[in-house]
């Protein structure tokens, strides 16, 4: 009896984590025969005002039905790598392909873009991350860099909507949080938001975020929260009850949020697995012609 238990502990831990909770995607974050794709295409940004001596990769996703005449809504992702990977936890393009083409969504440029680093300055040297300052600080520095530095080069090429109701956030973890406060700092540009496993703790201040909605006037903001149980507990906080407070702060305060609590734990394979549910419900009033 002891061996097979353990033959059961050894499968268990071998399995893939999304098997294990049952989150598997959706034909929706697969391709389907029939369905155009979109472009995606990759550049490099090293001229930040906002972050300088910052470099980052970031991408560009354009769906099959973008007409530059008609300006397209926007959704931007922080750790961009992680969604535009056609073999990550959340497969973005392919989402996109398939609720675009059923017309379950509107017309979305996806902006994907990783965190900066700061190449070293001597040979050999490590680069600098500035994922956390950039993620987890409560300010409006972020938002700054993506409608000061960032959007305008992709507002060259690409006929963007300025109505707030069509820009969107999205990002997990610290990106989740940082997704969050470009909205909460900027409601006048981003209305709609997606937090995966959102790090509302006390890394830079993110456990504030439940009262100042309680005290604060409430913003224009739609907002999906997802967490996890088995989610992160340590000294920055615990980031289950974190989301909880999140939620309910924005119950009392009136907002448009749906909170959604799996039994996951801090990655992207839930999230991923309802992605397409997310943007159907993000995007559930938006004109989709």
């Amino acid at each position: 009896m002891k061996f097979f238990i353990n033959k059961i502990i050894v499968y268990i831990a071998l399995v893939p984590f999304s098997l294990v909770f049952g989150y598997e995607f959706s034909e929706d974050s697969k391709p389907q025969d029939g369905v155009p794709k979109g472009k995606v295409t990759k550049h490099q940004f090293t001229n930040s005002k906002v972050y300088p001596g910052t470099v980052r990769d970031y991408w560009i996703y354009v769906p099959h039905q973008y007409d530059k005449s008609k300006p397209a809504c926007l959704m931007v992702f922080q750790d961009g790598d992680w969604y535009q990977n056609l073999s990550g936890h959340t497969r973005a393009p392919i989402v996109f392909d398939n609720l675009i083409h059923k017309k379950e969504i509107p017309v979305i440029i996806g902006v994907f873009v990783n965190p900066g680093i700061i190449p070293p300055q001597k040979k050999g040297g490590e680069p600098r991350k500035n994922r956390s300052l950039e993620y987890d600080t409560l300010s409006d520095q972020y938002a700054n860099f993506l409608l000061k530095d960032l959007l305008p080069e992709v507002q060259e090429e690409y006929n963007i909507t300025e109505d707030p109701m069509g820009r969107s956030t999205c990002g997990i973890s610290s990106g989740g949080i940082c997704a969050w406060t470009v909205a909460w700092e900027r409601p006048d540009q981003f209305r709609k938001v997606i937090s995966y496993i959102g790090s509302f703790t006390n890394i830079r201040g993110g456990h504030n975020y439940p009262a100042m909605i309680r005290k604060t006037e409430r913003k224009p903001i739609r907002v999906f929260l997802q967490e996890g149980e088995n989610d992160l507990d340590n000294l920055h906080g615990n980031w289950p009850l974190a989301n909880r407070q999140m939620a309910a702060a924005l119950k009392f305060s009136g907002y448009d949020y749906k909170f959604v609590m799996g039994d996951g734990a801090h990655n992207g394979k839930h999230g991923g697995s309802i992605f397409p549910d997310m943007l159907r419900w993000l995007w559930r009033d938006y004109p989709k012609g």
